[in-house]
């Protein structure tokens, strides 16, 4: 008889490096029009509100670097915040990002499932590494949404004790992002001609955070408001002033009718 012992896994080994200057970032295409659309829907409505700021870092398809057992791991979410990173020099393009050695630790990312097999949720802990276990166990991204936009479904998941949990939406089917302060749900509506189910942002009283196309629209409703009040008020003014010219016209010829009958109008 032979013992089979199964392996103990063991517990990678982190470090956060510079990326080398001549190391090949992966390349890969978008898996459909969607999702670059609902991550730039995302941070235009993050700008429109002025929430921010130059220290942050805030990104779509773009690298997250951790070295793993002295191994250059990277994954590019489709979209990610990092609260503070270090400034780079103003000729210098940032090509990646490499949590605790440019910055701060990423703080949330969110990954658009796709109609094929993509990861978002393997737990596969060796090499290539899922992405659930990259953001839990490797970058340790205090939140981590999921977005199937097909369904459409939304999952949140905050770590806790060094393990994701599932969290639950509230009465408005919106989940709380503790690092934005902000509230993030699904509205389906029209955005640069695409019609479909977006990820939004609402703040803490319940308001919705606005694209730039809509506050736009939004300023050009008031601005035309105004026009109309001013033009009703011209009107106005206009029509006291003809009221006036013709109680003067009154006054005048009954003033003329009393000199007539010699009738000093002005005793």
């Amino acid at each position: 008889m032979v013992l089979q012992v199964n392996p103990i896994q063991k517990e990678p080994i982190v470090t956060w490096e510079a990326l080398p200057a001549d190391f090949i970032l992966p390349d890969d295409p978008v898996e459909n029009i969607q999702q670059p659309a609902i991550a730039a829907a995302l941070t235009d409505a993050l700008g429109t509100a002025a929430r921010i700021q130059p220290q942050m870092l805030i990104g779509s398809n773009f690298g997250l670097v951790a070295t793993v057992n002295k191994k250059i791991v990277v994954k590019a979410p489709d979209w990610f915040y990092v609260p503070q990173v270090q400034p780079v020099g103003t000729n210098v393009v940032r090509r990646s990002y490499t949590p605790n050695l440019e910055g701060a630790a990423v703080a949330v990312v969110m990954e658009f499932l796709s109609d094929t097999e993509g990861g978002e949720l393997s737990v596969r802990s060796t090499p290539p590494y899922g992405k659930l276990y990259y953001y839990e166990k490797i970058l340790q991204v205090p939140t981590y949404v999921t977005y199937d936009p097909y369904e459409p479904s939304l999952e949140i998941r905050c770590l806790q004790n060094g393990q994701y949990t599932l969290q639950q939406a509230d009465a408005n089917g919106r989940f709380w992002i503790p690092e934005l302060e902000l509230f993030l749900g699904i509205w389906q509506g029209e955005r640069l001609c695409q019609t479909m189910n977006w990820l939004r942002w609402w703040d803490t009283e319940g308001n919705l955070l606005l694209w730039s196309s809509e506050q736009a629209q939004q300023e050009r409703q008031r601005a035309e408001q105004e026009r109309q009040r001013a033009e009703q008020e011209h009107q106005r003014a206009e029509q006291e002033s003809q009221r006036a010219k013709q109680e003067r016209q009154r006054a005048d010829i009954l003033a003329a009718k009393l000199r007539e009958l010699g009738v000093d109008p002005d005793a």
